[in-house]
């Protein structure tokens, strides 16, 4: 190129297999880089991920530059996105040999927003999985997306920094990782909280908590009811203790506990505590073998080989709890040796072959 002459125009073809080409490199070196693939015409495909593509595409500073990282995103040139607490970093392939290195930093949500989004939930969330499916009402929607007041960032939260000679404010390599984070999202919703730094558990603490309270209600006629209440915490992942609810409300709660535990009689009480022993013994047992034979990865394998349906990184880390971060290492590897494959976008299932460890 000279001062004279337009840029060499470069195909997507060539751009592809450039990124391709030095995706394959840093693999050598780094077996665990987190490439960023979109698969289908959309770069989005849940409600996590086009909620977030369309909340910086609706801002005036955003909506005329971002789009400028679509077509990096759709041909493979974030070779690398890791999402942390407060933070996002990537590798994306530019028209240099050496990736750019591009670092984003989102402000936690504000502590009183976020207690007027729990308390707008109360009520109104059933489940974590309702939660992450992005299946809950239509209120609660707009709530989220409100602008300034809701879950996600706006251009004033969010700061960001490229390694390229780019000028501009937002180059492409930083648009291209804002959508990145997006395909992020619909493979595990979850990393969202992470990345805004609060905890999902707070809306659906209510729902679980006045769950709770209707199985030891009905404790004196089947002792089933007991033991699941028993086992309500690691049911739903929740610290009781620890959800926000007052003093008073908590005393409140015990004695009316305590109270459906007497009305359940002796022999119910008796057989609940005999039956919940007898159980915590069998799983303590299952788990000590389990932990003898299978590695994290034999776990996380075992899980995509036993769904026939397919599973996505949140129910994995539910029936393992090994930490996301982790289990998607494991799952590119297995990608690699061919052994699992994308049954849709964020769902893996076995390709019926022997996974290694």
């Amino acid at each position: 190129m000279s001062y004279f002459r337009y840029p060499r125009y470069v195909s997507v073809a060539e751009k592809t297999a450039k990124a391709a080409k030095k995706l394959k490199q840093l693999k050598k070196k780094n077996p665990d880089i987190m490439p960023v693939y979109i698969e289908g015409r959309t770069i989005a495909s849940t409600w996590w991920g086009k909620s977030w593509n369309r909340n910086l595409e609706r801002y005036a500073d955003y909506s005329n530059r971002i789009g400028r990282g679509r077509s990096y995103v759709r041909h493979g040139a974030v070779l690398d996105l890791r999402i942390e607490p407060g933070k996002v970093e990537s590798l994306v392939q530019g028209s240099r040999a050496r990736p750019y290195t591009v670092s984003i930093k989102i402000r936690p949500i504000n502590k009183k927003t976020w207690q007027n989004i729990v308390s707008a939930c109360k009520g109104k969330l059933e489940s974590f999985e309702e939660l992450l499916a992005g299946k809950f009402p239509k209120a609660l929607s707009e709530i989220f997306m409100a602008q300034g007041v809701g879950l996600f960032p706006s251009p004033e939260e969010i700061e960001f920094d490229c390694s390229c000679p780019d000028w501009a404010d937002m180059c492409k390599h930083v648009a291209a990782t804002l959508y990145g984070i997006s395909a992020r999202l619909d493979e595990n919703p979850g990393l969202f909280f992470s990345l805004r730094k609060v905890a999902m558990k707070d809306l659906v603490a209510q729902a679980v908590k006045d769950e709770s309270r209707k199985l030891l209600a009905k404790a004196g006629k089947k002792s089933k009811r007991v033991i699941k209440e028993a086992d309500i915490e690691d049911l739903f992942g929740i610290d009781m203790d620890d959800a926000p609810f007052s003093a008073g409300k908590k005393e409140t709660e015990k004695k009316e506990i305590s109270t459906a535990k007497g009305s359940a009689g002796k022999k119910l009480s008796s057989a609940a505590k005999k039956s919940t022993a007898k159980n915590k013994k069998t799983t303590s047992r299952t788990i000590k073998k389990k932990g003898a034979k299978k590695s994290p990865f034999d776990m996380v394998a075992g899980v995509i080989r036993r769904s026939k349906k397919g599973v996505n990184v949140a129910m994995i880390k539910e029936k393992t709890g090994i930490e996301e971060q982790q289990i998607r290492n494991f799952i590119n590897r297995a990608k690699r040796q061919g052994k699992i494959k994308n049954k849709a976008r964020g769902v893996y299932i076995s390709s019926g072959r022997k996974l290694q460890t």
